[in-house]
């Protein structure tokens, strides 16, 4: 069972620490969300998921991080300066401004502008004088930095094709039609991939991209009922695409992308290379005059030079966090008149791997093995873990349970006399009594 709407996760969000409104004591700054204690440790446990299967688990896939501020001439070549704009309209009845194309039923056509192109990037002065001269932009998305240090990776790293380089990094776009808590934000973050392949091969290999990527949402718990693939069609195709297809996930706010895996062809390899005229391009790129690097390879068996394929599955991951959230969430009948909310969460996800909870907090031996066990437990390098000495038991679980803990261990004046702890499982409230010399086999059980 997921929310029954936006409004029960942002207040969920709000009350346990995972997102707050950006700069909130001053009125809040629209588009602009920070995570607190409990939201960026669910925010890194996805990202490290993400590049523990995409890096660390592959031999064909190198990691990156690069610079946020872009240098004007790249998002030149890469299309983003001319054609990253929307087409927005203003209504002159509600005074909203919206997409051309997400216009509200209650908007009546007459009282629509015309449509007006607005540039979603961030422009920002570089260096001590802001004569317009000298200027960069916030990168719009992680991607091209990866294809400009295309060369420096194959140089240092031997690598030939097929292989990826993936990256994970902060993206800024401005925005005008915000929507649906984190889901359209002006800075938010991409885990992205871009796979070169030989021209050819690239239809197979997008094919698998795709299958891929549904296999990892489905093992960061999404159940594949809430997801549905789309097929781009070829005129809402981007610029440089051949296909796309986009996973969508069934949101509070309707059905909406969650990641799209794109063949992005020869395109951005070849906008970007030097002396264009000698390989065959199929794109249609624009003359670059200002490259001072060949980013071409050789085929190792025809010894030819040629420009790469891109297969490209970028993945939001505060959309991710949103949707995962989405799916963990329920909530239960415990008893007459008596409810819980539950963060079902995969272990690896959660944001506390295990609260320690002393029966009493005024008790010093109670709370002094309390700590022990906790401080054992961080060694094991599971994630956070933390001493939960609020004194009230029935609270603690609840509060655990709402924010997605695994386990929670009791330390009683039992556990004094024969050092056994209580182990009370999230999903099914079930409590057993353990020894503590075997809380690592019991954790290498969940996380397995």
């Amino acid at each position: 069972m997921s929310a029954k709407n936006i409004d029960e996760l942002i207040a969920l969000c709000k009350r346990r620490g995972f997102i707050f409104q950006s700069s909130e004591i001053y009125g809040g700054t629209q588009g602009l969300y920070d995570y607190g204690p409990l939201g960026v440790e669910l925010k890194n446990n996805i990202k490290n998921s993400w590049w523990k299967s995409t890096v660390y688990e592959r031999d064909d896939v190198e990691g990156l991080d690069a610079a946020i501020l872009t240098k004007q001439s790249v998002l030149k070549h890469s299309g983003h300066e001319d054609t990253f704009s929307d087409p927005l309209v203003d209504c002159k009845s509600c005074g909203e401004r919206f997409r051309a194309d997400q216009v509200p039923d209650y908007c009546k056509k007459e009282d629509l502008t015309e449509p007006r192109q607005f540039n979603l990037m961030f422009k920002t002065n570089v260096g001590p004088v802001d004569d317009g001269s000298s200027f960069a932009y916030l990168r719009p998305e992680t991607a091209q930095q990866i294809f400009t240090n295309f060369k420096n990776v194959v140089d240092s790293t031997a690598r030939n094709i097929p292989f990826g380089i993936a990256q994970i990094g902060k993206a800024f776009r401005n925005e005008i039609t915000l929507k649906s808590f984190i889901f359209r934000v002006r800075e938010f973050e991409q885990m992205e991939l871009e796979f070169f392949v030989v021209p050819g091969t690239d239809e197979d290999w997008h094919k698998e991209w795709v299958e891929s990527r549904l296999v990892w949402w489905e093992n960061q718990g999404v159940s594949r009922d809430s997801l549905e693939l789309y097929d781009v069609p070829s005129d809402e195709l981007a610029h440089y695409s051949k296909a796309t297809v986009d996973i969508m996930y069934d949101f509070p706010h309707g059905l909406e992308e969650l990641e799209g895996i794109a063949n992005r062809t020869d395109f951005d390899l070849g906008s970007h290379t030097k002396n264009q005229e000698e390989y065959s391009i199929s794109s249609s790129v624009m003359k670059n005059t200002k490259s001072t690097t060949k980013l071409g390879i050789q085929n190792l068996e025809t010894k030819k030079w040629f420009i790469p394929y891109v297969i490209e599955p970028s993945a939001g991951v505060d959309r991710g966090v949103l949707a995962l959230l989405n799916e963990a969430y329920r909530e239960e009948n415990v008893g007459e008149n008596n409810t819980r909310i539950v963060l079902g969460l995969k272990p690896h996800l959660s944001p506390i791997k295990a609260a320690v909870i002393p029966l009493k907090r005024n008790n010093e031996e109670l709370v002094n093995a309390a700590k022990k066990i906790k401080n054992d437990l961080q060694k094991l390098g599971l994630g956070r873990v933390i001493l939960e000495n609020s004194g009230n038991i029935g609270k603690s679980y609840r509060r655990h349970d709402e924010i997605g803990t695994p386990i929670c261990i009791t330390v009683d004046f039992e556990t004094l006399e024969n050092k056994t702890i209580t182990i009370r499982d999230r999903d099914t409230m079930e409590q057993k009594r353990l020894d503590p010399q075997e809380l690592n086999k019991f954790y290498e059980k969940i996380f397995d």
